[in-house]
């Protein structure tokens, strides 16, 4: 993998992540596109995204700073509640992870028309958010658990984890900031669980990507991936989903098409 190659995916990576568009369909199309082999680059994928549970935490970090403080009250609290949907919301997708792993990676390999579908998926949620209720209240346990399987659902490549997170938050009647954040926040276990199983079952061990593509990949993908966040909290907030959802519409539409010019 050359340095260009790095940067660019890695700038896919971080900006995919959390705009609802599909960090794993763009990093599919990217690859692609760019000629990297699937197989080359599991070391890369692992760095990126660490990379955007970094940009995560440092968005976040008074929110994460609080939350801790609140658990080691140990204390049923606000913090603490919170805390356990986010435990709640990942078990759906931690399921996926360690029982349908081969199955959810055979999804992966520059599967160009299937990515295509799925972004279509992606934007039909995006475009129903339209009728989402326009007054929304908290996260409860219940809504924990259906979002968490809307994450899980995002393991696909060509649905967007944000997008899908977000939209069945404000589908379900949560306030938009509300859910931006528990859609960010709720990331951080799972990706942090996938890149540590990745490295303990010696998935990085014979990797063909040079320590400088690594770095600057990280890099492109923590820069990128903390403009994005902060940005996609602004697009929540004032409703403009919907521009995604034609994005996705489209970026889908062309990569079914390129099969057909192959």
């Amino acid at each position: 993998m050359s340095i260009l190659e790095a940067i660019i995916l890695g700038l896919i990576q971080g900006l995919s992540e959390f705009l609802p568009i599909s960090s794993s369909g763009h990093l599919e199309l990217g690859k692609a596109i760019l000629g990297v082999e699937a197989k080359e680059d599991v070391t890369f994928t692992v760095v990126v995204h660490g990379a955007t549970v970094l940009s995560t935490i440092v968005v976040f970090y008074k929110d994460i700073l609080q939350l801790l403080k609140d658990l080691f009250k140990f204390q049923w609290n606000e913090s603490t509640q919170y805390i356990a949907m986010l435990a709640l919301s990942a078990i759906p997708v931690v399921f996926i992870g360690l029982f349908f792993k081969d199955q959810v990676e055979s999804l992966f390999g520059n599967n160009v028309v299937f990515v295509g579908f799925m972004l279509l998926i992606t934007s039909a949620l995006l475009a129903f958010t339209y009728y989402a209720p326009k007054v929304g209240g908290p996260i409860t346990f219940k809504k924990a658990i259906v979002i968490g399987f809307a994450q899980a659902f995002a393991v696909m490549p060509g649905i967007s984890r944000s997008g899908s997170t977000i939209a069945t938050s404000l589908l379900l009647g949560v306030d938009k900031a509300k859910a931006a954040r528990f859609s960010f926040l709720m990331v951080l276990v799972p990706i942090i669980g996938a890149n540590a199983k990745e490295v303990l079952d010696g998935g990085m061990a014979n990797s063909s990507v040079s320590a400088t593509p690594l770095l600057v990949g990280f890099i492109a993908a923590f820069l990128s991936g903390f403009m994005a966040c902060k940005w996609m909290i602004s697009i929540v907030a004032k409703g403009k989903l919907i521009y995604f959802a034609a994005y996705c519409a489209l970026a889908g539409l062309a990569a079914i098409a390129s099969s057909f010019f192959a």
